[in-house]
């Protein structure tokens, strides 16, 4: 199956009862695909006029107690960022997918993560944080869908899967597992499904005028995701244990940098790989331990330098933190980040606040006239 439509079709299982949504390349097959099949299974599907109004209606559906998601790309997750502040501070579990695309502006098509920022940082006003799952396969395309569900409902909060273009729209094999929503799901009497007799009405809101209850909420947020870093960082190790250095990638990057880190391997170099699954919660904790035993750490992302800064705080300084990243939605093949390895491999350098400037680059004069005339002197293979 495609991955979009295997994410679609796990919603469906795992109980999903609404879905609202406006179509987006490279996301398209998510809402096809549940306008297909999920009304046979008395799911609410609506294609509707924005993707504003998509998270409002998810917030309302939300709040009476439904198990909701919505699904976009890149530049309508923008969209979607006051709604999920509202959803946020409400309190409210629902699913959120972003199937990546490269950007800024309405950017390309193609895949990217670019994204990690304004997913990880929580990209609405305020104090706040999505719960974050990267999928590297369309299995976990998939499986992540039930993972996502339960945890948005265990925490009352918003939860995304964070993917890209070239997940959604490659296919695999699939197997869906076997999975009771009914059993999974939660009581939720905060719900607003009418009053009865027997309980005080539900208020679902916002909106706190005064600043001692505004900061209070907050308080109890912040409480929240504590419990969320203690219990919830999820990751994956690979040789990472037994490695001089550390590749940390994460979704579709990682799958290129584990064939570089087995190419790698193969030629003697003593490598290994994390792969960050929660983006949030992240596993500083994880990086920590392994910086005692490492000599460099490559960040490998489809972007210009976002985990990577993450991944500096997880170091703390003990070992030097390089970059390396393709934007406009090329996707390095193995051979180019076993080339960058290859050439750490063989230095220790210092680390740096920044990802550095290409060496080409460094010696420009101040007076350049813009930001076109540096990337014409960048080569390809230029660490950014």
């Amino acid at each position: 199956m495609k991955g979009n439509e295997a994410l679609a079709e796990a919603a469906i299982r795992a109980g999903c009862r609404g879905y609202f949504g406006y179509p987006i390349t490279p996301q398209s097959e998510i809402l096809e695909y549940l306008a297909r099949e999920g009304r046979e299974h008395g799911m609410v599907v609506m294609q509707v006029e924005s993707e504003l109004a998509a998270i409002n209606m998810v917030y309302g559906a939300a709040g009476a107690g439904a198990r909701v998601m919505t699904s976009s790309s890149s530049p309508g997750i923008s969209l979607m960022q006051e709604g999920l502040s509202y959803i946020a501070c409400a309190e409210l579990p629902c699913l959120v997918v972003n199937v990546n695309r490269g950007g800024p502006g309405l950017g390309t098509i193609q895949p990217s993560q670019g994204d990690y920022f304004q997913a990880t940082k929580g990209g609405g006003h305020g104090d706040y944080h999505l719960i974050v799952l990267a999928p590297a396969t369309v299995q976990e395309m998939a499986d992540f869908v039930y993972d996502a569900f339960d945890l948005a409902d265990k925490y009352r909060n918003p939860a995304m899967i964070l993917a890209d273009g070239a997940l959604g729209q490659m296919m695999e094999k699939v197997i869906f597992r076997e999975y009771d929503p009914k059993a999974s799901m939660p009581d939720k009497p905060w719900a607003t499904t009418g009053k009865p007799p027997t309980r005080e009405r539900n208020i679902l809101t916002s909106l706190h005028i005064q600043p001692e209850k505004m900061e209070e909420i907050n308080r109890c947020l912040q409480v929240k995701y504590q419990l969320i870093n203690k219990d919830e960082v999820r990751y994956e190790l690979f040789y990472a244990d037994v490695a001089e250095m550390l590749v940390v990638a994460y979704g579709l990057s990682s799958r290129i940098a584990r064939r570089a880190v087995e190419m790698a391997r193969s030629q003697g170099l003593s490598v290994g790989l994390l792969r960050p699954i929660t983006l949030y919660p992240f596993p500083y904790q994880v990086l920590k331990d392994l910086a005692q035993d490492l000599r460099n750490v490559l960040v490998v992302e489809l972007n210009a330098g976002q985990m990577v800064q993450d991944v500096r705080l997880g170091i703390e300084g003990a070992v030097p933190v390089h970059f390396y990243g393709r934007m406009g939605g090329i996707i390095p093949p193995p051979e180019e980040i076993l080339s960058k390895i290859a050439d750490l491999g063989s230095r220790i350098s210092t680390p740096q606040a920044h990802p550095p400037l290409a060496e080409n680059t460094k010696n420009q004069s101040a007076n350049l006239n813009s930001i076109f005339e540096i990337a014409k002197t960048m080569r390809r293979e230029d660490e950014f």
